[in-house]
């Protein structure tokens, strides 16, 4: 009697195991009486598979895309804005839009603009900028650690 029962109990978690298998590797029938609907099968099949990475975004890069924005809103009265960072090499960002890297001249409708840069290493500037018509302005922004170098305890 115990060992039909063993038996018994043996039988039906391999039972359960095979429906938890099946059900998770996607097959359309399984062992021990249960089996899928085919619509549910064939909805799965119709879906695509979820990857593990991420695709690569299409299109032009974003800075390019924003600056090609910009001057085409500047219309005939644009103003040249030449921007530099000390140390060369900043990433540019005007009204928070990403522009490109230093030094970058920028073709811009005549406004108000706020220009900020960071720098490799947490270095970071900002100006504000009045663009008049048909104005050129050559800005320098001398990037300074966000974080002190050194601590000290007194």
């Amino acid at each position: 009697m115990l060992l039909s029962l063993g038996s018994s109990l043996y039988s039906s978690a391999r039972a359960q195991a095979t429906t938890e298998a099946a059900a998770a590797t996607g097959a359309a029938s399984v062992s021990a009486g249960s089996s899928k609907s085919a619509t549910s099968s064939a909805a799965n099949r119709s879906r695509p598979a979820k990857s593990a990475y991420v695709a690569a975004p299409s299109g032009p890069p974003a800075d390019e895309t924003n600056r090609k924005t910009l001057e085409a809103n500047a219309g005939p009265d644009a103003g040249k804005l030449m921007m530099h960072s000390v140390p060369a090499g900043a990433q540019i960002f005007v009204n928070g839009l990403y522009v490109g890297h230093a030094p970058l001249l920028l073709l811009l409708a005549p406004a108000k603009y706020k220009v900020e840069m960071r720098g490799q290493r947490q270095e970071f500037g900002q100006r504000a900028i009045s663009l008049e018509a048909r104005e050129t302005q050559e800005i320098v922004v001398t990037l300074a650690s966000k974080y002190p170098g050194k601590i000290s305890t007194q």
